[in-house]
C-alpha cells in the first residue's frame, strides 16, 4: 500500500540550473544521513536532481535530499511520486520513491540515504548559481537586425 505523499511537480522561477549543478549544491548543504524523516500527508514540494537523487521538502523550510540505490527511471519527467512507507515516516533502506506514470505503470526506486536539508543555504546557492549564469549570457546587440 502506497503511503498518501503525491504532489505535482513545481516549477522552478527563473533561469533553470542544471541537474548535476543543483545535486553538487545540495549535496554541499546536506546534513548528516538519518534514518527516516516523517511525512504526515501530502509533499510540499519535490524536485528531481537527475536520475538517482530528489530533494523533498515536507514543509516550507524542511526539505531532505533522497540519494536513491542507482538508476530511477522517468525520474525526471514524473508529473508525481509517492512513497511505500506506511504511518507517515519514510526509512532509508526500506522505503522507496515511487515514480507515478499514467502512461505506463509506477516504479519504485528504493531510498539509499536520507539528508536534511539547510534550505536557506540550498535556495540561496542556487539564486546566486542563476544570476551568475545569466551574468555570464551573451548580451545581443542592442537594435541588432
Amino acid at each position: 500500500m502506497l503511503a498518501a505523499a503525491l504532489v505535482l511537480a513545481g516549477c522552478a522561477t527563473g533561469a533553470s540550473l542544471p541537474d548535476d549543478q543543483r545535486l553538487e549544491i545540495h549535496r554541499a548543504h546536506a546534513g548528516e544521513p538519518v534514518r527516516s524523516f516523517h511525512n504526515f500527508g501530502t509533499l510540499y514540494n519535490w524536485t528531481p536532481l537527475g536520475d538517482s537523487a530528489l530533494t523533498v521538502w515536507t514543509r516550507r523550510n524542511q526539505a531532505y535530499l533522497l540519494e536513491l540505490d542507482g538508476h530511477c527511471p522517468n525520474l525526471d519527467y514524473a508529473r508525481a511520486i509517492s512513497f511505500s512507507g506506511q504511518g507517515g515516516t519514510v526509512f532509508a533502506g526500506m522505503d522507496s520513491v515511487v515514480v507515478l506514470d499514467r502512461e505506463r505503470f509506477d516504479i519504485p526506486c528504493r531510498i539509499k540515504q536520507i539528508q536534511p536539508l539547510d534550505t536557506r543555504a540550498v535556495e540561496s546557492d542556487e539564486r546566486a548559481a542563476r544570476d551568475a549564469g545569466r551574468r555570464s549570457e551573451p548580451q545581443s546587440p542592442a537594435g541588432g537586425t
